[in-house]
């Protein structure tokens, strides 16, 4: 049996993720329509909003597709997967939610020339590390992505994941199989490891790991690789695509979170931008997967122009992610608030705001350019330079994204 055969029946022993029957509380989520205004500017800071697009999801799973299709009803969603039993799953809730803008093939990635379609927006998360050969699989993405258009991947990272290639081994050398029984005692045996392993900490923050087919897909997995930031870096240089920004950028900047504070952050921020990320990866030790954002290396224009200097800045609109909260009880002193993204993993990324960035805070209401809440929030001496310096701490620390459109 080849490597991709045995992926594709590993997937159809075990579908993954576990199959979902109810997308009612993921359609509601979408009824703000401020969520998906965010979800675009993230990919796409300086263009409008646009309807009617074509997203491809590549290598859809169980749920995925139809959870695109639901949210993006003027869009045109084109879904792929190697497994039937994934493309099953999908189909049900396709019936179900009457989700006439869904189109399903079983394809492999390598093939997704053969739709013959080009796409505005193509996702592929956690599948191009199970392909035997990445490059050519992120080649053949890259391909059907239209000029202008984006690409959100996620990849695995290597050192968050050293404890589970640990466990691959051990299994390996075991002879476990995603049987039922073999699963059980797996998970036996994973509560009897030593506290200290270092697959332990993982264990330990992830809910979803105990769950037969997530501890199937991470520990017994046919095939899979991770890469370190330098290996993201140089895997889009070859597949002819440019990096946009981090899906979570904060984890990765030296000027958030803990390592702001440590006697290298003057040091780690004065690298350019890959080697910044590529330290402070090294620094964290604990990351498990890469999310990102690309485009195409032949594209016209910055497609991330995100920058505080110069005056452009005072025409983005700031948008603030309907995923973050604001926590205004037991507060570190001297501030009046803290706000905490709920995507990130890491628990020193919070962002303590005073009552001067609290009125500041308080204006962003999605509409307004960041010049005319200077205008309306304070006449304070230096506070234009104070409030730039706190909403570029809101968008490094993914509180915000910004609609620059006007602006370009």
């Amino acid at each position: 049996m080849s490597r991709s055969e045995a992926v594709r029946d590993f997937y159809e022993k075990m579908p993954y993720p576990a199959p979902l029957t109810n997308l009612d509380a993921h359609r509601d989520l979408y009824k703000n329509p401020l969520r998906r205004r965010a979800e675009f500017h993230l990919m796409w800071p300086a263009k409008e909003p646009t309807g009617n697009r074509d997203i491809l999801i590549a290598g859809c799973g169980t749920s995925q597709a139809a959870r695109y299709a639901l949210r993006e009803p003027d869009a045109r969603i084109t879904a792929i997967d190697i497994s039937d039993a994934s493309l099953r799953h999908t189909r049900e809730l396709q019936r179900k939610y009457r989700l006439g803008n869904l189109e399903l093939h079983r394809l492999p990635i390598e093939r997704v020339r053969e739709i013959g379609r080009s796409f505005d927006l193509v996702v592929c998360t956690g599948v191009l590390h199970h392909l035997h050969d990445p490059d050519s699989g992120l080649r053949a993405l890259r391909d059907v992505l239209r000029q202008g258009g984006a690409m959100r991947l996620m990849v695995y990272a290597s050192y968050g994941r050293a404890g589970i290639y640990m466990m691959q081994e051990y299994c390996r050398l075991l002879e476990i199989d995603p049987t039922a029984t073999d699963l059980q005692t797996l998970g036996a045996a994973l509560k009897a490891l030593p506290a200290d392993h270092p697959i332990s900490g993982l264990l330990r923050r992830s809910k979803d790991f105990w769950r037969p087919e997530a501890m199937a897909d991470a520990l017994l997995h046919p095939q899979d690789r991770a890469y370190t930031v330098p290996e993201v870096y140089a895997w889009l240089d070859r597949c002819g695509l440019t990096f946009g920004r981090w899906i979570e950028q904060a984890p990765y900047l030296a000027q958030c979170g803990i390592l702001a504070t440590s006697p290298h952050a003057s040091r780690v921020a004065a690298l350019p931008p890959r080697q910044q990320h590529a330290a402070v990866e090294l620094f964290r030790g604990t990351m498990v997967s890469h999310g990102f954002i690309a485009y195409r290396d032949d594209g016209a224009g910055e497609s991330q122009p995100i920058t505080f200097i110069g005056d452009r800045w005072r025409g983005y609109v700031p948008i603030a992610l309907p995923w973050t909260v604001c926590v205004r009880e037991r507060l570190p002193p001297g501030s009046v608030a803290v706000l905490i993204n709920q995507s990130h993993t890491f628990t020193d990324l919070i962002l303590a705001v005073d009552a001067f960035e609290d009125r500041l805070l308080g204006a962003i209401d999605g509409n307004r350019t960041l010049g005319e809440i200077l205008q309306i929030a304070s006449h304070e001496r230096d506070s234009e330079r104070r409030a730039l310096r706190f909403f570029e701490r809101l968008w490094a620390y993914d509180q915000i994204v910004f609609d620059a459109s006007r602006s370009a």
